[in-house]
């Protein structure tokens, strides 16, 4: 049975996602500020924590610093904050998705059921907010569905093994057309722009180096 940590100072938003959580046939376990949810982490193995924002003690943007510093653990945040600063800062500092109050319970419920599915997935492979899932064969982009060609597929995934190093057309097509096909530069230059549209306002993290080839990086480390 999977476990799931709520840290919210609101007992009625803990009952109430405690309710539907258990119905789902997860192991629900409360916190009513972030410093509690600290230390619960640090004592317990969760599959996923959600995190309010505004808690005494400790908010949840700094619960999930201090999280993070421990756990690879999926993070939500919950916010009843409009400001985009806010969501942003979630993510900057290792939420992996965040819910806006007020919120429809079967809605966060059917994003939590998809989350812990994911990182569930033994073959899934991240890199920042990309995520390729052998399973499915499938490429996720902030937990939206992209589809790519089996090509596409292949040179991603070869971007991301290699990433932060400069990679020569020559390798880029050995590695993932063979040595033996035919096709030159040409092919590897119009998937690479193929896959750039696909990475949507993500395509930035794959620049060209000028002589050399190309290299995957993440932006704003």
């Amino acid at each position: 049975m999977k476990k799931i940590l709520i840290a919210d100072d609101e007992m009625r938003i803990r009952v109430l996602l405690n309710d539907f959580l258990s119905r789902e046939g997860y192991d629900v376990k409360e916190a009513d500020n972030g410093a509690q949810a600290v230390e619960r982490v640090k004592s317990e193995h969760f599959d996923l924590v959600v995190l309010d924002v505004m808690m005494p003690v400790m908010d949840g943007l700094e619960a999930c610093i201090k999280i993070r510093k421990i756990s690879d653990v999926p993070i939500m945040m919950l916010t009843a904050r409009s400001e985009d600063i806010d969501e942003l800062a979630g993510f900057d500092m290792g939420a992996d998705d965040y819910v806006t109050k007020p919120f429809n319970p079967i809605t966060l419920v059917a994003r939590i059921n998809a989350r812990l599915k994911k990182s569930g997935d033994s073959t899934l492979k991240r890199f920042g907010d990309i995520a390729l899932s052998h399973n499915e064969h499938m490429v996720y982009i902030n937990d939206d569905s992209v589809e790519l060609l089996p090509k596409e597929f292949i040179l991603l995934e070869y971007l991301i093994d290699n990433h932060d190093i400069v990679l020569s057309r020559e390798q880029i097509l050995d590695a993932v057309w063979g040595m033996d096909y035919p096709g030159g530069d040409r092919t590897v230059d119009s998937h690479i722009n193929r896959l750039r549209l696909k990475l949507g306002p993500y395509r930035d993290m794959l620049k060209t180096i000028r002589g050399m080839g190309y290299k995957l990086m993440k932006i704003l480390e």
